[in-house]
């Protein structure tokens, strides 16, 4: 059996914590249940990222990255309502196929506002903080345009919330939906 480096078990932890954040929410999810899911011990575990804190805070920045990630692959070279089609096809499709980043996504807003609520403002300025990223990567195929750019995420949190809520790709409340993402882009399983 090859060993795994550190890097290797690290990124496979943050795997796992997506995975299981994204179904049980920072409070409701156990370092011990990550841990089991990759095959470490908790303390193990802990040698890597010094608290469950830390592993959450990793997660988060992983799913805000590679939507950043997807979304500037995907209207690269594009401009307005190409790049917008772009992006929203990519990203229907991203979260059909891997529901875990749309819930990962769900659970990192939540857990933002308890936690400040609690008086703890790290994972908010992370989730802040890659959220501009997101909103700057999407301005720029718009050139800029700050109404287009909000409109795209605000759609994009429509469809959040939609698909959050389980509503099937053929429901009517999809209607009207950058359109050209029906049939071949959205939310198809």
């Amino acid at each position: 059996m090859v060993r795994m480096s550190a890097d290797e078990r690290r990124e496979s932890i943050i795997r796992a914590a997506v995975h299981e954040f994204a179904r049980g929410g920072y409070y409701g999810t156990s370092t011990e249940v990550i841990a089991k899911r990759v095959g470490v011990s908790q303390p193990y575990l802990f040698r890597l990222f010094p608290g469950k804190q830390a592993i959450f805070l990793a997660a988060a920045e992983r799913c805000l990255m590679e939507t950043r990630d997807l979304f500037a692959a995907a209207a690269e070279g594009l401009q307005g309502e190409e790049a917008t089609q772009a992006m929203a096809n990519a990203y229907t499709r991203l979260i059909a196929e891997d529901p875990d980043k749309l819930q990962m996504q769900l659970q990192m807003y939540v857990s933002v506002a308890a936690a400040e609520a609690a008086g703890d403002h790290e994972l908010g300025e992370l989730v802040r903080k890659g959220w501009m990223e997101l909103w700057d990567t999407a301005l720029v195929p718009f050139g800029g345009d700050a109404g287009e750019a909000t409109t795209f995420m605000a759609y994009g949190m429509l469809i959040n919330t939609l698909a959050a809520m389980g509503f099937p790709p053929e429901h009517r409340v999809w209607e009207g939906l950058y359109p050209s993402a029906g049939a071949e882009g959205r939310l198809e399983k």
